[in-house]
């Protein structure tokens, strides 16, 4: 008996990119990650870059450690998919179609997620909020 060779699909590839995103929002390392669920970080690695496919019951352990519900990692999908009439493939351009104007596809943004929760306090978090609201003409 032979084994099929995986093919990722769009839908891996953006879970695994949702994945990453979260794991980033958090400040964690694929190490940390990997400990927490119990593996390695090389098959973090791979879940990320959708070289391995994510089980469900693993998607929720992981939805667990990145403290996010597991609708998180199918955010930004279309509801209905349609496939390609040839293979009966999920095409990736009715999937993946990135929305360059999406603040969180940027590393800055990570970044800023990243720094203000590491802020040691809720006055030191409020200031922020203020300056970015002024600096917005919020006020």
């Amino acid at each position: 008996m032979s084994k099929k060779s995986f093919m990722p699909t769009a839908i891996d590839e953006h879970i695994g990119q949702r994945m990453q995103l979260r794991r980033v929002m958090m400040g964690m390392s694929q190490k940390d990650l990997a400990k927490i669920c119990g593996v390695t970080f090389q098959q973090i690695q791979k879940y990320e870059s959708a070289g391995n496919r994510i089980s469900a019951s693993r998607l929720f352990e992981l939805s667990a450690a990145l403290e996010t519900p597991v609708s998180f990692f199918f955010a930004g999908l279309p509801g209905f998919i349609e496939r390609e009439p040839r293979n009966g493939h999920i095409s990736k351009a009715h999937v993946n179609d990135k929305n360059e104007t999406d603040p969180l596809s940027k590393n800055e943004s990570l970044q800023i997620i990243n720094l203000y929760w590491k802020l040691p306090s809720d006055t030191q978090r409020e200031t922020v909020m203020k300056l970015l609201k002024a600096l917005n003409g919020q006020e």
